[in-house]
C-alpha cells in the first residue's frame, strides 16, 4: 500500500471527453474511474500488474504511444482492466475501432517494458561435455583392442618366417570389437515431462506457432528464465510448489503442465500471466 498517494490524487488534470459523435467515455477514463472506484492508487496498480507507473498514467490519459505498439497496448489494456475487475473486451473492441482494427501478431521482443527483467548468465552444459568425453574413451578403447590384436599376429608371423612353409596362411579371423554402443541420452525437457513427478509441478512451454517472449519464476519469486523462444524451441521448468509464467504472445505457444497439454483459446498477441501448482491441471 503506497503512503500519501490516494486514488483521487492520481486523477489527471485534463478532462477525458469523447470525440464528436461518440457518447462513450474514453478507454483511459473508464480504466481510471474503475481504479478509483476500487480504491487503488497508480502505485498499487503498477505493483500488482508490473505495468510501469508512467505507462499507467499515459494509458489513463489515452496516450498509447508509450506502450510500444498495438499488441502491447492491447495487452496493457487487458491487464489493467482485469486488475480493477472490469471486462476488457469492450475496451479492446473500442481500441480496435479507434486504431484501425486488430493488428497482425507481432513477435515479443525485449522492448516489452512491463516485463523486461535482466536474465541470468547462461551456464556451461557440463552434461553434454561429460557424454562426449565418455564416448571418446569408449571409442579409443575399442580401437586399441582391435589394432592391438593385429599387431600380435604380425609379430608371431615374423618369428615363424625363418622356417619355410608351403601351406597357405590361414586367413585371420576378425576380432570382435569390444566397443560398446553408447546409450542415447534423453532430452532433459522430454524426460521432465515424461516423468512428471507428483511431488513437483512441471511446466513445459513450446513455441509451436511462432516466437514469443516468456518469463518463469519459482514459488520463492526466483527468476528461472526471461527471454525469447524462437519458433520450434521449448523450455521446461520445475518447482516443489508452484511455477509462475508470463507469456508475451500466448497464441504462439503450447503449454504442458504435469505431463498434460493445456487446452486454451489464447489469441495471437495476447499477454497472459499464469500460475500452476502440483495438482494442475485437474482436467487436461
Amino acid at each position: 500500500m503506497s503512503i500519501g498517494n490516494s486514488p483521487e490524487d492520481d486523477r489527471p488534470s485534463e478532462d477525458h471527453t469523447p470525440q464528436a459523435g461518440d457518447d462513450r467515455p474514453s478507454i483511459g477514463h473508464v480504466l481510471q474511474q474503475a481504479r478509483i472506484a476500487a480504491g487503488l492508487t497508480v502505485d498499487e496498480i503498477s505493483q500488482s500488474t508490473r505495468v510501469r507507473i508512467p505507462i499507467v498514467h499515459a494509458i489513463e490519459q489515452d496516450d498509447f504511444s508509450r506502450c510500444g505498439g498495438d499488441v502491447y497496448a492491447r495487452g496493457h489494456i487487458r491487464t489493467l482492466a482485469r486488475a480493477v475487475d472490469i471486462d476488457p473486451e469492450p475496451l479492446l473492441a473500442q481500441y480496435g475501432a479507434e486504431h484501425g482494427g486488430r493488428p497482425a501478431p507481432t513477435p515479443a521482443t525485449p522492448l516489452f517494458e512491463a516485463e523486461r527483467i535482466r536474465s541470468e548468465p547462461r551456464r556451461p552444459n557440463w552434461t553434454a561435455a561429460m557424454v562426449a568425453a565418455i564416448v571418446a574413451v569408449i571409442a579409443f578403447v575399442g580401437y586399441t583392442a582391435v589394432n592391438g590384436g593385429d599387431d600380435d599376429g604380425d609379430k608371431q608371423q615374423a618369428a615363424e618366417g625363418a622356417t619355410p612353409s608351403t601351406s597357405k596362411p590361414a586367413s585371420p579371423k576378425p576380432k570382435p570389437s569390444t566397443k560398446k554402443p553408447s546409450d542415447p541420452k534423453p532430452n532433459p525437457s522430454d524426460s521432465a515431462i515424461a516423468a512428471a513427478p507428483r511431488d513437483k509441478v512441471t511446466v513445459k512451454i513450446n513455441a509451436a506457432d511462432g516466437r514469443s517472449w516468456i518469463s518463469a519464476k519459482d514459488h520463492n519469486g526466483r527468476l528461472l528464465f526471461d527471454g525469447v523462444l524462437e519458433q520450434g524451441q521449448s523450455k521446461t521448468f520445475q518447482d516443489n510448489q508452484k511455477v509462475d509464467v508470463v507469456l508475451g504472445d500466448a497464441g504462439a505457444v503450447q503449454l504442458y503442465v504435469n505431463g498434460k497439454k493445456i487446452q486454451d483459446e489464447f489469441q495471437p498477441g495476447q499477454v497472459e500471466r499464469l500460475t500452476y501448482t502440483k495438482g494442475d491441471p485437474e482436467v487436461g
